[in-house]
């Protein structure tokens, strides 16, 4: 572990919108949203829901595939982003989290890849710029950001669906990088202002959409956006399924040099508090978190009152370890509004700086 001491500063280079995100991490906390799909449910959707008229043909069921909503029905989407925002949402997630090819292979939709994250960043920024309309602001005075969502897919890099061959592989590094190639082109189009993997449970898929990422900006010559890294800690061992310990996948995504890197998902706050204050004394970038609304019942609902969430989240900034906080599974906007509630008079996580760099510029 290294040797921390606390900067007033970080220093960010480039991009116009990491500069932005970075003045309001540095003077704040930031609410990222809840749950999409928690929101989704409760709409009771039914199968025609799904396929609108555009795939009221489609040869597969089509009942359970969200992200496919920013096409049929994307004013649906663009309103529970709405919620959040008005809940105190400072970053809204884009409604993409199973958008590859890779993972709409379930449906027979690998075609519609690109398009579906397009229209989840055009759904995210109609929700963005109707409320900068109606609270009359805009983003110069109270700045929202569109994260363009990139999940963990349903097929593996390090581990085996055989339990038969652990040395098989259901895909490829070079499958994958095409396909978050192809997910994060779409979500450049449709105008996110940052990118989140987010629910890393396998880091070997990470690294491929880091490396995805990288690669569009060297095609392209334009500057990456800024990278939020958010992992999952499966259980009471402290290890990604993966088997990562934190601090072995907090060491091996810094490359990307992120904005910021976190926790969420698979953990309630009480479950995940001791894994968040390790990652506060690890991270030298901000630290995010959002964790579900405790762990589920025995009919896999979870159980936790907004009011719970929002004091475990005022706890860890209390103690100074956060920087991004919100919600993953079960949680809603009446999470978002307790949490943004209790979080927003303290004072965020100051960015640490390693001593061994200060010691090296002294002797130098």
């Amino acid at each position: 572990m290294h040797n921390l001491s606390v900067s007033p500063a970080f220093i960010v280079p480039n991009a116009l919108t990491m500069k932005t995100i970075q003045d309001c991490l540095r003077a704040r906390i930031l609410v990222i949203d809840g749950a999409m799909g928690t929101m989704i449910q409760r709409h009771k959707l039914t199968e025609a829901d799904y396929r609108g008229s555009r795939f009221a043909d489609w040869p597969s069921d089509l009942k359970g595939n969200n992200d496919l909503l920013c096409l049929t029905k994307p004013e649906l989407i663009t309103a529970i982003h709405r919620e959040y925002l008005d809940a105190g949402a400072d970053i809204i997630e884009t409604n993409t989290f199973s958008s590859t090819s890779i993972a709409m292979a379930d449906y027979q939709m690998e075609s519609l890849a690109y398009e579906l994250n397009v229209a989840a960043a055009h759904c995210a920024r109609a929700a963005v710029d109707g409320w900068y309309k109606d609270q009359h602001t805009s983003a110069a005075e109270n700045p929202k950001f569109v994260a363009g969502s990139i999940g963990p897919l349903n097929k593996t890099l390090s581990l085996s669906p055989d339990v038969n061959n652990p040395g098989f592989r259901a895909i490829s590094f070079d499958e994958v990088v095409t396909a978050y190639t192809e997910q994060v082109r779409g979500l450049l189009d449709g105008g996110v202002d940052v990118l989140l993997i987010e629910t890393i449970f396998d880091t070997l898929n990470a690294k491929a959409a880091i490396y995805a990422i990288q690669q569009l900006a060297d095609e392209t010559g334009i500057p990456p956006l800024p990278i939020l890294i958010s992992g999952t800690i499966t259980d009471a061992s402290g290890r990604t399924l993966s088997g990562q310990t934190l601090e072995a996948f907090y060491t091996s995504v810094m490359h990307a040099n992120p904005l910021s890197v976190g926790l969420n998902c698979a953990l309630g706050a009480k479950e995940m508090r001791p894994h968040i204050e390790e990652l506060s004394q690890l991270a030298s970038c901000y630290v995010s978190a959002y964790p579900n609304a405790g762990l589920p019942n025995a009919m896999g609902e979870y159980d936790e009152n907004p009011e719970d969430t929002g004091h475990y989240l005022e706890d860890w900034a209390k103690q100074g370890w956060v920087n991004i906080v919100g919600g993953c599974c079960g949680t809603t906007p009446d999470h978002i509004r307790h949490i943004a509630e209790q979080v927003k008079k303290i004072q965020p996580r100051p960015l640490p700086i390693l001593l061994d760099t200060i010691q090296e510029t002294e002797e130098a």
